[in-house]
């Protein structure tokens, strides 16, 4: 796992990718002329898994962010900060290796690559993000600057 500082980001506006037709039979791409175009091409290892399904919690003291990717070494996934305040985790998920004389029943994982974008909060110390895998759970914590309370003035009563 790798923490990766970079300063690029294309469209602030479209912060995850979600494609809401993706792996249904007529895919949602246009690289055909069918009445169901297919964006998806399903015999490619590109082919994004389902997203990884990421929880983001608010304590006093950090933003808290676990995703759920079983399967995935620390090595295969990247939490990177884009733009000083954009948080992006991104991965893959290979294909099994398949070999000749192996007979195939039901194929339901999926492989591919993830990325989610969350843009953080003016708050967040992004300096300071640490990430931590444990049983296919990622945990990538954003401390919080302190909030400032507003110091009481004296008003000057007139009169």
């Amino acid at each position: 796992m790798s923490l990766i500082r970079r300063s690029n980001v294309f469209d602030p506006f479209s912060l995850d990718i979600w494609d809401p037709f993706q792996g249904f039979p007529f895919g949602s791409g246009s690289s055909n002329s069918s009445l169901f175009p297919s964006f998806a091409n399903t015999n490619s290892e590109t082919a994004a898994f389902a997203g990884a399904r990421i929880d983001w919690k608010e304590t006093p003291e950090a933003h808290v962010f676990k995703a759920d990717v079983p399967g995935l070494k620390k090595e295969e996934v990247k939490v990177e900060v884009e733009d000083g305040n954009v948080l992006q985790i991104s991965g893959e998920r290979n294909k099994e290796q398949e070999e000749k004389n192996d007979k195939w029943h039901r194929v339901e994982r999926s492989s591919g690559k993830f990325l989610r974008r969350f843009r953080l909060p003016e708050n967040a110390k992004t300096e300071q993000i640490s990430a931590a895998m444990e049983n296919g759970v990622l945990t990538v914590t954003v401390p919080k600057e302190e909030a400032k309370k507003p110091e009481a003035k004296p008003v000057q009563i007139t009169g």
